[in-house]
């Protein structure tokens, strides 16, 4: 049992002795580093139930838990706050119950009927992943991770948008303009080269649109006419009608950009589980309208479109089908979420991880759903995210302007070699060993700089700051990391070794790093509900900063007694081993020497 269950259970005791009454819950947080204690006890909410001074209260509450608890030896109040000091024993006996745990923190019992589908990346087939893709795969693949850590099941995925008016842009500028070149005889990855043409449709869209209008339409009737866009929207209705020739280019191009998102992928070491696809899925959307105007969720509009009436739910009415038959994004998502509880019966939730630009679409997708008749939609969840903006600006597909992927996270290993090599860190590797750590470095420092931020908020992204070597940063977390390997490579300990209470004179520094971790399972859960993988990349910084002021004052391998040696390189590796599974669950790599 934990110290808070422990405390918990005694202080409502404590309650009912004293006071004679009935205290539901017991609110705890950390103590005020002003302050002695270990942990403080919240005596204001308790006033609800218990009259009187809350000073008096504490007072009264903390002789009880002297006297009744063996690990509470002295306690202050200050104002409304009781903070308890804890017994060193309680620590040293707590710390030899972690010590050996491969995976503390990970609740490896998972429930075999509540797994979790987690949804991200999703990208368009017309354009390479760009810096926003980046954080989508970061969060949605870290969200993952620590869903699994926390007692679930989890399967990741993605939906594949490879159909519609965006791809057919990219298809037709390169029929017009491609000379049938290709990634082998361009040399290009073929998810940049599609990107390419899909900036030349814009391009010559612009300059059909300028053309019109000289010749005296107005700017919406010259976006609407021009023959290029018109070509476009031809295409669609061709590739929708299943013309052997569209479909043919079609699956040729898309084929050519699956090849380039898998490099990225492994660049960047996120993966999936299972791949769907607009192009199949949005059949099954098309179903369900179907079902939906027979059973009144839907209903048809004179020029034959299909729509949801959302307005008594305070929302608006939304399309579903287009006056022409054709399908809109919100067609394929209901088909998508239907074929993976098909794909998946076990699957009781799912998280969707898409850019706040969406959360209405989403609060429309899932109302649907509930009105289709499903019950698990009520266990759906948007990711909703902040963009990523540079120090140069806003980002724009259409216009080129974007900062592709697989160009950042080569541009972070190079910084991260110039870094390197002025620190003077490296001598005696290898090239090999240098160009890997490089990697590490890099991609470390990208994905910790991404993954601090609360996902709700924009990112400003300087690449320099997220790799310097002080700071919050991930560099600085992997350094602390090599410099405890190097601190057990030089120890001759036996870690398995268990000392007891009374063998360990705990140092206040010792004591101050225990309890941050003992804070990482609870950290887990919290970051699992929150979906929030800046929980943990901020709890990991907590403990580093912790482990380093334990290191500058507390002397290790050269302490006074074997036992004090002893001790120190135990709980050096505790940290160490929470700090790589901490730094796992941010699909952050951690070398060994830096």
């Amino acid at each position: 049992m934990s110290l808070q269950h422990t405390l918990t259970a005694k202080i409502k005791d404590a309650v009912s002795t004293i006071y004679d009454a009935k205290l539901e819950t017991v609110e705890f947080q950390a103590t005020r580093k002003e302050f002695p204690g270990d942990i403080t006890v919240v005596v204001f909410s308790m006033l609800r139930v218990v009259k009187g001074n809350p000073v008096q209260i504490g007072e009264s509450i903390g002789n009880y838990l002297v006297e009744n608890v063996n690990e509470v030896q002295g306690f202050n109040v200050v104002k409304g706050f009781l903070n308890l000091e804890i017994s060193a024993s309680y620590f040293v006996n707590f710390f030899n119950t972690i010590k050996d745990e491969t995976t503390y923190g990970f609740n490896n019992a998972f429930a075999e009927n509540d797994a979790v589908m987690v949804e991200y990346s999703s990208p368009n087939t017309n354009k390479p992943l760009h810096l926003g893709h980046i954080r989508n795969n970061l969060l949605g693949y870290s969200v993952a991770e620590i869903l699994k850590a926390s007692g679930k099941k989890v399967y990741k995925t993605q939906i594949i948008n490879d159909r519609g008016i965006h791809i057919c842009k990219s298809m037709l500028a390169w029929q017009k303009f491609g000379n049938n070149e290709t990634p082998e005889t361009t040399g290009l990855k073929g998810d940049k080269l599609v990107g390419n043409y899909y900036v030349k449709f814009d391009q010559e869209y612009k300059k059909e649109i300028e053309t019109l209008k000289a010749a005296g339409k107005t700017e919406d009737e010259a976006k609407k006419e021009a023959p290029i866009l018109v070509e476009a929207q031809e295409m669609l209705k061709k590739w929708e009608a299943g013309d052997e020739d569209v479909v043919a280019l079609w699956s040729k191009m898309n084929g050519w950009v699956y090849d380039g998102f898998d490099v990225t992928y492994k660049n960047l070491g996120v993966d999936f589980d299972k791949l769907y696809y607009e192009s199949k899925t949005y059949l099954l959307g098309k179903e369900f309208v179907s079902e939906g105007l027979k059973s009144g969720v839907f209903y048809k509009r004179e020029d034959g479109s299909v729509w949801c009436d959302l307005t008594e739910d305070g929302l608006d009415e939304k399309i579903v089908l287009r006056a022409d038959g054709t399908a809109v994004y919100m067609t394929q998502d209901i088909g998508t979420a239907i074929q993976r509880i098909k794909d998946f019966p076990d699957v009781g939730g799912m998280v969707y991880t898409v850019g706040n630009e969406q959360d209405y679409h989403f609060q429309v997708l899932f109302l649907i759903l509930k009105k289709l008749g499903f019950d698990w939609a009520k266990n759906l969840y948007h990711l909703s995210y902040g963009m990523v903006d540079l120090p140069s600006g806003k980002m724009k597909s259409r216009e080129g302007t974007v900062v592709d992927a697989d160009d950042l996270i080569a541009d972070m290993a190079t910084t991260a070699k110039t870094i390197s090599e002025e620190l003077g860190k490296l001598d005696g590797y290898t090239q090999d060993e240098k160009e890997e750590l490089y990697k590490t470095i890099g991609l470390g420092a990208l994905k910790y700089y991404i993954l601090k931020v609360d996902p709700k908020k924009r990112i400003l992204f300087d690449p320099k700051e997220s790799i310097d070597f002080q700071g919050n940063t991930g560099p600085f977390i992997q350094y602390t990391y090599a410099r405890i390997q190097s601190i057990l490579r030089k120890s001759d300990v036996d870690t398995s070794v268990k000392l007891d209470a009374n063998e360990v004179d705990l140092h206040e520094k010792e004591r101050e790093l225990i309890k941050q971790l003992q804070l990482f399972p609870d950290t887990v859960q919290q970051a699992a509900t929150q979906h929030s993988p800046a929980l943990i990349a901020n709890y990991t910084y907590d403990l580093v900063k912790a482990f380093n002021s334990f290191y500058q004052n507390v002397s290790i391998l050269g302490a006074d007694t074997k036992n004090e040696i002893i001790f120190r390189v135990q709980l050096s590796n505790t940290v160490a081993k929470t700090i790589k599974n901490a730094f796992s669950l941010l699909g952050i790599n951690v070398p060994e020497r830096m």
